[in-house]
């Protein structure tokens, strides 16, 4: 018999009728990319149905609204009690069923956070909606939801858990948390009523949740599992705090089968980045909140919140802080996490940054792309793509940093005889400068692991090697991809060579170079993370800015992840600042209000990349065929140097 090294996380569990193969769960996540009339397309089950693949033991939705007309946040949410929409849920059902997982769909309510900005062909409704009392929202007034609507809202809640049992999911999970509908009820500081379903006692803030519950298990039948999400704390101040959250879970456990314990709220900033923790929090940052609940319930416990390392998962489990681990991110960044654990292959793990790409471009685009995993956002498509080349080519890689490493892997898993060569003496590229940053761990994990598979791949890796034209054309490749990469823009500023300045790179590699005071100039990404590692080395930290606000690259919730941290460690933004001259001093700069000097030991720049393009295309005719990638035509980010890798390297061979 083969030894498991995590024999906890991989014991199968019962729940009602139903049998999990592990205790891992892929925790609910959107899928907003829909079709014209609502309803999600094919690609939305080969989305779920990846991480059932990659052998998590339960798959779950993202939020099904369970009442179109008072329940829908946007139009991006679907809506099961829309007869259109269950067919493709059926199929989605099955995308996770085949491979074992049990399909689990999240029904949800918006509350009055409902119909806030529907728009139709260029017009905007702003419609009705219900909370747990009257109070103004947004420029709108928000109405109580009354008897007969809070009723209807049960009623719609047992039909759609029907609905989703009878196309084909095997659990229900019913949200309570994060904000929306049951939360609002819940809440002590929103729900002041004076009936049965308000006020003091949390006999009565949680009645309507109770109620749901009780008509979910009627529609469902007695052997059919039930997990309900809360949110333990709200987790901001004014909000309610885990006592309250004990309460709740003790007067929900005779309802349901497991209780998925989640902290936090959408709709506040500090909130939601503990809620979806940000980079800037640890490893396992919200296990404690379901650790405690455990203690006071019998109901099987759910924990969740920046997870994904082996050694935590099994540890959670074997120590009976949960029962079930719930993974979202990390399963997005590896679907195939869980059955790399069990067989072992840890050094093969792709690991989630925690950097919110995948959720900002799922608001912005509809689907989740992922940083380190090419394949997420596209995993219809990948379905489709052949493995092995028609035609094996020669490819030379010129550049061994992210978009390099991951152009090399995958060309060398599509059969190409590949040649990489570095310049310097190791992979990774400039982004090597933050290996010492703690909230930046898992990036140097992930360089590492990419360096890894490449040592141990078919791939003939040159470090130290600087590729000029001779070069290239004497290696006689087929195919040529550059991926050089960028070097900092230094701006034209007097005083800028002073010895008292600094390139963001150079603050990275040595923060001992930078002074007790400093005053970055630059408020984009790179500027922004430098001034909270050197304010976590205990330096005083400012930053200057030309433009009116922070450059967000895209990242929209890293961005407000950022904001938080800022406001912590008490950095602070000067906007609509120009920098007009930098001296042994500090700054001379330029607002609306005329000039003003700043006193700093150090000034650091961090104003953008200028890429690599002529190094780049001084290559272009040194093989029948030539690519650029990444930062050598544009500076971006990490998710478009490793997609666009990937589908450089696919795409090779055809013929």
């Amino acid at each position: 018999m083969k030894k498991i090294k995590y024999p906890h996380l991989f014991e199968p569990l019962k729940l009602r009728g139903t049998l999990f193969r592990n205790r891992i769960f892929a925790a609910p996540t959107g899928y907003r990319n829909m079709t014209y009339d609502s309803v999600w397309p094919l690609e939305a089950g080969d989305y779920y149905g990846r991480k059932a693949m990659g052998g998590a033991a339960s798959v779950a939705t993202g939020e099904l609204v369970v009442d179109t007309e008072f329940g829908r946040g946007s139009l991006n949410h679907i809506c099961i009690d829309n007869p259109q929409s269950l067919m493709p849920l059926e199929k989605i059902a099955k995308a996770i069923s085949r491979y074992g997982a049990v399909p689990t769909a999240e029904l949800q309510h918006a509350g009055m956070y409902a119909n806030r900005d529907l728009s139709v062909f260029g017009a905007t409704s702003r419609g009705v909606a219900y909370g747990p009392v009257e109070l103004e929202l947004d420029g709108r007034i928000i109405r109580e939801m009354p008897e007969e609507i809070i009723e209807r809202t049960i009623e719609k809640y047992a039909a759609a858990a029907a609905a989703a049992k009878n196309y084909g999911f095997g659990m229900i999970l019913i949200h309570a948390g994060h904000g929306w509908l049951l939360q609002q009820f819940l809440s002590p500081q929103l729900n002041r009523r004076k009936d049965k379903w308000g006020g003091p006692a949390i006999e009565n803030r949680a009645r309507f949740a109770v109620a749901v519950c009780e008509a979910v298990r009627k529609a469902v039948g007695p052997n059919f599992p039930i997990e309900i999400r809360i949110s333990a704390s709200e987790g901001y101040d004014g909000g309610y705090d885990l006592e309250e959250g004990i309460a709740f879970a003790k007067q929900l456990e005779e309802y349901v089968d497991l209780i998925n314990v989640s902290v936090g709220s959408h709709e506040v900033q500090e909130a939601f980045s503990v809620m979806t923790p940000s980079m800037f929090l640890g490893d396992g940052c919200n296990v404690k909140y379901a650790a405690e609940i455990k203690k006071h319930v019998k109901t099987p416990i759910a924990a969740i919140g920046a997870l994904g390392e082996p050694e935590m998962l099994e540890e959670i489990i074997a120590s009976g802080k949960a029962d079930v681990v719930e993974i979202a991110r990390s399963l997005i960044a590896d679907p195939d996490l869980p059955n790399k654990i069990r067989a072992g292959r840890l050094d093969d793990i792709k690991w989630c940054l925690r950097c919110l790409h995948c959720f900002s471009t799922q608001m912005k685009y509809g689907v989740k792309y992922c940083a380190v995993n090419p394949e997420s956002g596209r995993e219809h498509e990948s379905k489709y793509e052949f493995r092995q080349a028609k035609t094996r080519k020669k490819v030379l890689v010129v550049g061994g940093g992210i978009g390099g490493m991951q152009a090399a892997l995958s060309c060398a898993e599509r059969g190409h005889q590949v040649i990489l060569c570095e310049k310097s003496g190791v992979l990774g590229g400039a982004i090597r400068c933050e290996k010492d940053v703690p909230f930046k761990k898992k990036l140097a994990m992930y360089l590492d692991s990419q360096a890894q598979a490449i040592a141990t791949a078919n791939i003939d890796l040159r470090l130290n090697t600087e590729v000029t034209p001779e070069l290239a054309s004497s290696l006689e490749p087929d195919v040529i991809i550059a991926a050089l990469g960028s070097r900092p823009v230094k701006p034209d500023i007097p005083g800028i060579d002073g010895p008292n300045v600094l390139g963001a790179e150079e603050a990275y590699r040595y923060p001992q170079k930078v002074g007790e005071k400093a005053i970055i100039i630059g408020a984009g990404l790179v500027g922004l993370e430098l001034a909270i590692y050197l304010s976590i080395l205990g330096k005083l930290v400012s930053v200057v800015e030309l433009t009116d606000k922070i450059s967000d690259g895209g990242n929209i919730l890293h961005a407000r992840s950022l904001e938080v941290e800022l406001k912590k460690h008490g950095i602070s933004l000067r906007f609509n600042t120009k920098v007009n001259e930098i001296s042994a001093q500090g700054i001379v700069c330029e607002t609306k209000e005329g000039k003003e000097f700043l006193e700093a030991d150090s000034v650091i720049y961090a104003v953008g990349q200028q890429p690599l393009q002529d190094e780049a295309l001084a290559l272009r005719f040194c093989a029948p065929e030539f690519h650029m990638i990444g930062d050598c035509i544009t500076p971006q980010n990490i998710a478009n140097a490793t997609g666009t890798a990937h589908d450089i390297a696919v795409s090779l061979g055809r013929f």
